[in-house]
């Protein structure tokens, strides 16, 4: 049994809730890139305060999913040139390549991983991304990849 606001909860009680509670939602990454938009030039070419009002808008979207408790991570990935590619055989030592790769003409910029009730709330909150101002506040509709988080099969332990 575990205590819950100064009342007992039996265990099943509690794993029943959390499987109702899984059931319900879905997990979801928002990955955005560095992929160019037509019209939109690289980020270090905008005004500072452009940037900020951009970097403002990514933070309110950040702070509505923290309150709304659908936030689970997220995070801004260094550039391409610290990348390494990684293969192996598994038996041989690993082969490692170091960025940046040419032939790659964008990276992955970050993501966010949200715990939302549909598939309909992960393309509402990538479209507020998108809409994210740029130059002279206009939208940058970059593109925002939403995929869903494959999870295992949900198993009851009673």
């Amino acid at each position: 049994m575990s205590r819950n606001g100064g009342l007992l909860r039996l265990y099943s009680e509690r794993h029943e809730k959390a499987l109702t509670d899984r059931r319900n939602e879905v997990k979801y990454m928002l990955l955005m890139s560095s992929a160019s938009v037509e019209g939109l030039p690289p980020v270090h070419q905008w005004a500072p305060e452009d940037v900020r009002a951009s970097g403002a808008h990514m933070m309110q979207i950040h702070q509505e999913l923290t309150e709304r408790g659908e936030l689970l991570g997220a995070e801004a990935l260094a550039g391409p040139e610290g990348a390494k590619i990684v293969t192996s055989d598994g038996v041989s030592a690993p082969v490692i390549t170091d960025g940046p790769f040419p032939e790659a003409n964008e990276f992955m910029a970050g993501f966010w991983m949200v715990d939302v009730e549909s598939e309909e709330r992960a393309i509402e909150i990538a479209a507020q991304t998108s809409a994210a101002p740029g130059p002279g506040g206009r939208p940058t509709r970059k593109p925002i990849e939403v995929r869903a988080i494959m999870t295992p099969p949900i198993q009851s332990f009673d």
